[in-house]
């Protein structure tokens, strides 16, 4: 099978339509006979970063990769970076607003669902630039 690939722009602020990105590539991979495990795996750690995006980042882009070994999850964003990865990696912990709370958000559970639902993942950040966040679900 070659690679298939799809992408999403995530908008900033947009929780009517946060998690529509995920629900489609959750949608796609049932049609493509993916292993529930592996297609909830990926639902909930993308979802979990793609509202991530739209709580902290500005929105941003995400991209799907499928190949028959893996699925590998690209999200890009121009927010104000991670100041402390190892913090914002403890469960729990949050820099969400009070108003995303009240919507039920930012519970601080986002970067750890991430990893643990995923295989791999790299985070790579640069403070007022941005954040990328590679996440790998093998098959």
């Amino acid at each position: 099978m070659d690679v298939i690939t799809f992408h999403y722009t995530i908008s900033p602020d947009d929780f009517t339509r946060a998690g529509e990105a995920s629900s489609d590539v959750k949608s796609k991979l049932k049609k493509m006979g993916v292993t529930p495990e592996a297609v909830r795996k990926v639902a909930i750690a993308m979802y979990e970063g793609e509202i991530n995006m739209v709580i902290h980042a500005k929105g941003g882009e995400i991209t799907v990769h499928i190949s028959t070994e893996c699925i590998e999850m690209v999200l890009k964003d121009v927010g104000p970076g991670i100041p402390d990865i190892d913090l914002a990696m403890q469960a729990g912990y949050s820099t969400a607003p009070d108003a995303v709370r009240s919507l039920g958000f930012g519970a601080g559970m986002g970067l750890p669902n991430m990893k643990k639902y995923s295989d791999e993942m790299e985070i790579h950040t640069v403070i007022g630039e941005g954040t990328t966040i590679r996440m790998v679900v093998n098959l």
